[in-house]
């Protein structure tokens, strides 16, 4: 990774952060030539004209995909385990002149030729979410905490989900089952936060709420705050974004998020948005002006990004984004390593990258803007900084972990990409008395007081 003094300079000394694209980008797909702002801004033709397949794709471009890039999708997505859906706004931001190299390709269509094979500890369910849900559609990890999934949708799907293997509907690699409770459902969540008086905050997810309907999103969003012991709820959604004319011209929707924020203060309960920027490139001036509708009626935004190989892990890149961020009165929150599940290995980067990355971030801006780096752990230990692993040996990628607060006693294991290690360590990656020797020698450096989950076939 470059050094932070090659590529900051400029950030210090230029305002590049405060300017975003307000052209008509999407002219330039030749299917959308003559689409006009007003039906590019509407939501409703955005989600209408949402693409999920590829010959939308080719229809589209016409001649400006090459039949290798198409085909090359195609593969992608006879072996990933979600579907594909781009909104046109996301698809009319990735650079069609240079594809393969495009951080929004990179992170919404996949191609084959890029995919590395899955690491040997991936795991379709890598927090542990199902393991740590008392009922369905809740997840109860954290004390204080619960993860209330409210729907299944997305308006666009990401390559690396961690519910990929809920989220996206049925894909060539067989049937899922989906996220999608029903009123009773609700009845059933409500009632079981109602009784653990320990529970503070709900997370509103799934799914992204902005294709929750506005009823829902009262309904949900009173029945919570009417309960003594919720102080805080967040509503999670990508669509600032992704599709920001959500939040420009979906009236109804804005209001009763509002209402629930206005309702919230008078309670002196918190109400805010959580959302979902990795890269530059996903902000045109459609988002910033999502983001100060929000700000101008008093609702915080907080993001969340996810650290991935070929989008932002290049310094000028990551520091951008959070000046932009900042910028936007949005705070950036977390930087996220990607979850070990199938199908993501060449978007995954390695421990010391986060850790680098967050240290070349420090003295960028104010200290209440620059994001955590975590590494949400494998098995349910929870978020965890990036550097407060209890060993971490670089030359096998294992780094061994503890989360007191979350489940004491046990250990809980974070593993580089396999391609990014020597060819040595490699080559005992494909053993498997290779692994379990490396696990039990990081374990013996890291904690070895502690037992990790038995799927990883350490014996202590």
């Amino acid at each position: 990774m470059e050094t932070y003094n090659q590529t900051t300079d400029k950030l210090n000394h230029t305002q590049n952060h405060r300017f975003f694209r307000d052209d008509e980008f999407w002219r330039s797909i030749p299917g959308w030539q003559s689409i006009t702002s007003d039906q590019f801004g509407d939501y409703r033709w955005q989600l209408k004209n949402s693409i999920a397949s590829i010959d939308k794709i080719k229809e589209l471009l016409k001649h400006r995909i090459s039949d290798q890039i198409l085909e090359d999708c195609k593969r992608a997505f006879d072996l990933f385990p979600i579907d594909l859906r781009i909104t046109p706004y996301i698809f009319s931001l990735i650079d069609w002149d240079n594809p393969i190299d495009d951080p929004l390709r990179r992170q919404f269509l996949p191609l084959a030729s890029q995919f590395q094979k899955n690491h040997p500890f991936v795991l379709k369910d890598s927090l542990f979410e199902e393991a740590d849900s008392p009922i369905n559609h809740l997840v109860h990890r954290y004390p204080d905490k619960v993860l209330f999934l409210a729907l299944g949708k997305c308006p666009l799907y990401c390559s690396y989900c961690t519910r990929s293997r809920l989220i996206g509907g049925s894909s060539r690699n067989g049937r899922k089952q989906s996220i999608s409770p029903g009123l009773s459902d609700f009845e059933t969540m409500f009632d079981y936060i109602r009784s653990h008086n320990q529970i503070e905050d709900v997370v509103i997810s799934g799914g992204d709420v902005s294709l929750l309907s506005s009823d829902l999103i009262r309904l949900i969003g009173k029945t919570l705050l009417d309960i003594d012991h919720i102080r805080r709820i967040r509503y999670a959604t990508k669509s600032l974004a992704v599709l920001p004319m959500k939040i420009l011209s979906d009236d109804d929707w804005f209001r009763a998020l509002i209402e629930m924020n206005e309702m919230g203060r008078k309670r002196d309960k918190q109400v805010c948005i959580h959302t979902h920027f990795s890269s530059p490139c996903e902000i045109s001036e459609w988002s910033p002006q999502a983001a100060e509708r929000f700000f101008r009626e008093g609702m915080i935004v907080r993001n969340q990004t996810v650290f991935q190989q070929g989008v932002n892990t290049r310094i000028d890149v990551m520091g951008l984004l959070i000046k932009q961020l900042g910028y936007m009165n949005v705070q950036p929150y977390y930087v996220f390593l990607l979850d070990m599940v199938p199908g993501i290995e060449h978007l995954r980067t390695t421990l010391r990258d986060a850790a680098e990355m967050e240290k070349s971030m420090r003295g960028l801006t104010s200290g209440f803007n620059i994001p955590d780096f975590a590494c949400d752990l494998p098995t349910g230990g929870g978020k965890q900084h990036v550097s407060s692993y209890d060993y971490y040996n670089e030359e096998t990628g294992i780094s061994v972990w503890r989360s007191p607060a979350v489940k004491p006693g046990k250990a809980f294991f974070y593993f580089d990409p396999v391609h990014r290690l020597s060819f040595d360590a490699q080559q005992r990656w494909k053993d498997d008395k290779q692994r379990i020797l490396m696990l039990r020698e990081a374990l013996s450096h890291g904690s070895p007081d502690l037992n990790p989950d038995p799927l990883y076939g350490v014996l202590v």
